[in-house]
């Protein structure tokens, strides 16, 4: 399943981010919607959920998140919903890990 989320705020790490594996940070933006796949193994077992897809977290919960590689881009988003079927975008998508 994909999730999305609206992002609320980055840290201003993300755009200095210039390692070419890790560019994509550059181009994150407050506002801007990004999908989100929950696939393994990053899947739990049991529950067949990734942690931090904001489950229980309604519209107006703001829900943290953080790039894997630089633990300094980070910011905050909340959940517009979840899709069952993922149709994320080229361009703005993202996987749990």
């Amino acid at each position: 399943y994909c999730v999305e989320f609206k992002t609320e705020s980055l840290s201003h790490h993300c755009a200095l981010e210039n390692r070419p594996y890790a560019r994509w940070m550059q181009y994150l933006r407050e506002g801007h919607t990004v999908c989100v796949a929950c696939q393994p193994p990053a899947m739990n077992t049991d529950t067949h959920r990734c942690s931090g897809d904001g489950h229980n977290a309604d519209g107006n919960k703001i829900l943290h998140w953080e790039a894997v590689g630089n633990s300094q881009c980070q910011g905050t988003w909340k959940k517009i919903r979840q899709l069952e079927h993922c149709s994320c975008p080229l361009v703005h998508s993202f996987i749990f890990t």
